[in-house]
């Protein structure tokens, strides 16, 4: 869980491991105390439920740094401090406040922000139960239209800033098709039937805001609702198929059904959306296993209802 800001004392979750990527409390102290004299005296502590692209901690009550774990992550620090603020009018729930921006110092080469804390619990099964999994549903498709809704005007175009998510599928194409290999073979020929059918369409209107990483990790909850979306480094403008997998990676039955039905995107964006589901699934199996072959056998099952009903 990450913890709110008002969480009572002794209630806090305890903070993660620390050192990841080279990264540990000492080195964010003495950054902050070297460009933020005003933060030197708070406490710093690493968060419980910690990114991959960034290590994210705790300043203090109401702030948290946030960090690039490596080169290939740094671009999203100037775009999420160029483009939150001018996303956040427009969205139904919080999203991150850059407060300041760091420099490269202290050892540590990128530059790195300072943020108000966003309170809340992270999608799991633990927070969010059956029966309030449509409600999130509602949620999230409220969010995603309204992202898509927002201004798009100079936006970030879909490339490797974002690592393609709103762009072409097809750039992962050699990479997916060696991941299908892999896989059992029944499982894998349906994988690729579903990859290859993703690649027949694109988007065809205007391009549109896209989040890139609608994850468990970057959903928070209070009491079953979408309270904040936080870890934009991967937005940009295209085509929002890939904010779509959500729909097989934690939604299941109904919800899943809500919330393609409140979506309100076409059958291709959809079918785009199951080629990012099964290349992301069949390339990182290694530790989900169990996770990524249920979210594998779940698209292509769809893939083939949908193929032989003429959806």
């Amino acid at each position: 869980m990450t913890p709110s800001p008002t969480d009572p004392p002794g209630h806090e979750a305890q903070p993660g491991p620390d050192g990841r990527a080279g990264i540990d409390t000492a080195l964010v102290r003495r950054l902050v105390a070297d460009e933020f004299p005003q933060w030197a005296g708070l406490p710093v502590r690493p968060v419980a439920v910690d990114g991959w692209d960034n290590r994210t901690y705790r300043l203090g009550d109401d702030l948290s740094v946030r960090l690039p774990t490596h080169d290939r992550y740094v671009a999203a620090v100037e775009k999420e401090a160029r483009w939150l603020p001018v996303l956040a009018p427009y969205l139904p729930v919080p999203v991150p406040e850059v407060v300041a921006s760091g420099k490269p110092g202290e050892g540590y080469p990128h530059p790195w922000s300072v943020r108000r804390w966003v309170g809340g619990a992270t999608v799991s099964a633990a927070t969010v139960g059956d029966d309030e999994a449509q409600q999130l549903a509602l949620d999230l498709a409220d969010f995603l239209g309204a992202l898509r809704a927002a201004p798009a005007n100079g936006g970030p175009v879909a490339g490797e800033h974002c690592f393609h998510r709103g762009g072409d599928l097809g750039v992962y194409g050699e990479e997916a098709r060696e991941a299908f290999g892999s896989l059992e073979p029944d499982l894998g020929a349906g994988a690729l039937d579903v990859f290859e059918t993703a690649l027949t369409s694109q988007w065809g209107g205007e391009p549109v805001w896209f989040h890139g990483d609608v994850a468990t990790g970057n959903l928070l909850v209070r009491d079953g609702r979408l309270a904040a979306v936080i870890d934009f480094g991967t937005c940009g403008i295209g085509d929002p198929a890939c904010d779509l997998v959500f729909a097989w990676t934690f939604l299941e039955g109904a919800a899943r059904e809500v919330f393609r039905s409140a979506v309100g995107l076409d059958v291709d964006t959809w079918a785009r959306a199951r080629g990012w589901a099964v290349w992301k699934s069949a390339v990182d199996l290694e530790g989900r296993e169990v996770t990524n072959l249920r979210i594998l056998r779940d698209v292509v099952a769809e893939h083939r209802v949908l193929t032989r009903t003429g959806r």
